[in-house]
């Protein structure tokens, strides 16, 4: 029997939950707690998840793993009922899951190399999450993730067009390139393939994939192949997701961010330019150090001239350790009204595209009896339920503010 999952955090956390949940065969009295570093939310939750476990299922056996487990091992280790603590790298190894295998606080180290983990099972019969990289190069002021992944490490191109394949051969339908910094994919490999180049070559080696889609990508570095299929291959999806954080230069710059407004604006309008009716989705920070009220109106302001539907928004989070944590701090109550102000502003954006989709007829994939998402990764409800697992066009007959209400064309 696997063990009982809890995760937080990011896909790619998400997608090593399957992996452990296929090495892990520790019984029904063992919880796996997966962290997340990329907040102190992120971490009070999880902290809270382990002393309720502990409270209400005394006899369990609880191992943490994760980014905050990886960065803080003997903190996690101190928690009620805490058996073992796994470093990142750790976790996927088979042998960290044989009985009894190894101490309560693992010898965690930062990992330098990426093994490839086949996962076949998801929660959705739909779509499948294949990891192409890990780590980050890369030293943004308020980010600790680096510390808990370690450098970039890339899968090679061969390992991934074999997991696509095999996944096809299982029934999904579509794949999401997931990584801690997918567009950074490639330079320790042989030939220093790009992330463009590796897209081509898997989407020539697997022909049977229909939809392949991108999980978050660094506005700055992507590469000219990348360009073409976005304007080419009906293959990638039409969808965009960008690690944007702010829309003010003073801001990013302070960040330690590798663009700046006008970069992110023209990343946005090439986009569109060469696949139109593309959707952009965003990373958004509010409230970082020294953010004045009218930096603040800076990033506002260039949600709302882009009119980027799809918006992930944190409020700052402290990470000891980081330069960012060191700078004048905006209080915590105008950080989630800040916050708030940029989710009501991508919701309003949000329905606008839903809107501007009525009447037109879209590529739907079933992940539930009578929903899915589109190519656009816009949520749709149909009128009459489907098979989860399908490729089906559905007329889009009108929207809400969260979805768009179609039924099978």
């Amino acid at each position: 029997m696997t063990s009982e999952i809890v995760t937080f955090g990011c896909r790619l956390n998400a997608y090593e939950s399957e992996v452990m949940r296929g090495l892990s065969a520790s019984g029904p009295d063992t919880v796996i707690v997966n962290t997340c570093a990329v907040t102190a939310e992120a971490e009070r939750q999880a902290r809270q998840a382990i002393r309720k476990l502990a409270r209400e299922r005394p006899g369990a056996r609880i191992v943490v793993t994760g980014c905050a487990a990886q960065i803080d091992p003997a903190a996690w280790a101190a928690l009620p009922n805490v058996h073992r603590v796994l470093g990142n790298d750790d976790k996927l190894k088979p042998e960290s899951w044989l009985p009894d295998a190894g101490s309560a606080v693992s010898d965690i180290m930062v990992a330098r190399e990426t093994a490839a983990h086949l996962v076949t099972e998801f929660a959705s019969r739909a779509r499948a999450f294949v990891q192409v990289q890990q780590g980050c190069d890369h030293r943004c002021t308020f980010c600790i993730i680096p510390f808990g992944r370690g450098p970039n490490r890339s899968v090679p191109i061969g390992v991934i067009a074999e997991q696509v394949r095999t996944l096809m051969a299982g029934g999904f339908r579509e794949v999401v390139l997931t990584g801690v910094d997918i567009a950074s994919y490639g330079p320790d490999l042989p030939g220093a393939p790009s992330l463009g180049q590796m897209i081509r070559r898997v989407l020539a080696a697997v022909p049977e994939l229909p939809r392949l889609r991108l999980s978050s990508i660094d506005p700055a570095a992507i590469d000219a192949d990348l360009w073409r299929l976005i304007a080419e291959e009906p293959r990638l999806m039409p969808h965009l997701h960008l690690s944007l954080q702010a829309g003010s230069d003073l801001i990013l710059k302070r960040m330690r961010r590798r663009h700046l407004r006008a970069d992110a604006l023209a990343v946005i309008r090439r986009a569109r330019d060469l696949r139109p009716g593309i959707a952009i989705g965003a990373d958004l920070i509010a409230g970082f150090p020294t953010e004045t009220d009218a930096l603040f109106e800076e990033t506002l302001g260039f949600v709302q001239e882009t009119a980027i539907p799809y918006l992930h928004v944190f409020p700052y989070s402290e990470r000891p350790g980081t330069p960012a944590a060191r700078m004048p701090a905006v209080s915590k109550p105008i950080r989630k009204e800040r916050a708030a102000r940029l989710r009501e502003a991508g919701r309003s954006e949000a329905h606008r595209f839903f809107l501007g989709h009525v009447g037109s007829v879209v590529s739907l994939l079933t992940e539930a009896d009578d929903s899915g998402h589109s190519e656009h990764f816009a949520p749709v409800r149909l009128a009459q339920p489907s098979a989860p697992g399908r490729l089906l066009r559905a007329l889009v007959t009108g929207s809400t503010q969260e979805q768009l209400l179609a039924e099978a064309a």
